[in-house]
């Protein structure tokens, strides 16, 4: 009897994907075909949307990629794991929506890496939702700060757009911005409550503001493989939306919890653990569905 092949184990496997973790540098990824502007939006709260946000473009940093994530939620949580200073004052996102300084002028680089950027968000963008309402073109006011000039200056392949766990201007304001939407559902039990209102606000966006904009990636997260809803959840997802959700899926990891509070990403804090090798494999996903030789992804 011919003994099982070994080629490819459970174990290789998982010694794969630390070396991609450990060693970025020989494992470059795809640049895409343009630069790809992508909004991270879920309404519902706790889902694991900023902390997708702030990995995934961590995952792509490392890999050689510039990533800018501009941090439009007025907690801020993504500029401080990537350790950007958010105090008032500083310049951010809510300057760069009133126009009073520019997209480069508000960047900042975190210490993780010199490919990842970030956009603060302070204090001070608590109230923007109010002043946005009384001023001119205001869904459109951060399209016009990412114009293609201001995103060259920077000079970035990726921008994610981390927003609030709400559906106001804000989240507007991303939608517009961008031409793909990212979204985050967590595998739990109230997993696709308020989904149906999020896809159509999505789809009012395409129709009135941006014809362009698509959903182009679900990334399932919070998976515990000890659970049968957990499973349930990922089929009734991927039944639902077909290739648009990532393979990959986000484990439930301490370690992914823990990051944030030391300023850091968790590919920064533990590149080792089962969280940072997900991030890894959901950013190869992404970047390969954005290059002419990679798998192509639909959208709805």
């Amino acid at each position: 009897m011919t003994p099982p092949s070994t080629d490819w184990t459970p174990i290789a496997e998982e010694a794969e994907r630390a070396a991609r973790v450990l060693h970025p540098e020989s494992n470059r990824l795809p640049r895409p075909d343009h630069r790809r502007v992508l909004t991270v939006a879920n309404q519902k709260g706790g889902v694991g949307k900023t902390t997708s946000a702030v990995n995934l473009a961590a995952a792509l940093a490392v890999h050689g990629l510039r990533t800018l994530v501009i941090d439009l939620d007025p907690q801020g949580n993504a500029s401080t794991a990537l350790n950007v200073d958010h105090r008032s004052g500083t310049p951010s996102v809510y300057e760069v929506l009133l126009g009073e300084v520019s997209l480069a002028d508000a960047t900042a680089v975190s210490e993780q890496s010199p490919n990842l950027l970030c956009v603060p968000a302070t204090i001070d963008l608590a109230g923007a939702e109010i002043e946005l309402v009384e001023m001119p073109n205001r869904e459109s006011r951060l399209k016009e700060a990412l114009s293609s000039e201001a995103i060259d200056e920077v000079g970035v392949d990726y921008v994610f757009i981390d927003c609030p766990p709400s559906l106001g201007l804000l989240t507007v304001n991303a939608m517009v911005a961008a031409r793909e939407v990212l979204i985050p559902i967590q595998c739990e039990y109230y997993a696709l409550e308020g989904l149906g209102q999020l896809l159509s606000n999505i789809d009012l966006v395409q129709k009135h503001l941006n014809p362009s904009l698509a959903v182009s990636t679900i990334l399932l997260t919070m998976y515990d493989g000890r659970t049968k809803l957990a499973d349930q959840v990922s089929a009734e997802v991927r039944g639902h939306f077909g290739d648009v959700v990532l393979k990959t899926v986000i484990p439930r990891n301490v370690k992914v919890s823990e990051a944030p509070s030391y300023g850091q990403t968790v590919l920064a804090y533990d590149p080792g653990s089962r969280g940072a090798m997900s991030y890894m494999d959901a950013a190869k996903e992404i970047a390969e569905r954005g290059s002419t030789n990679g798998s192509r992804s639909g959208t709805l």
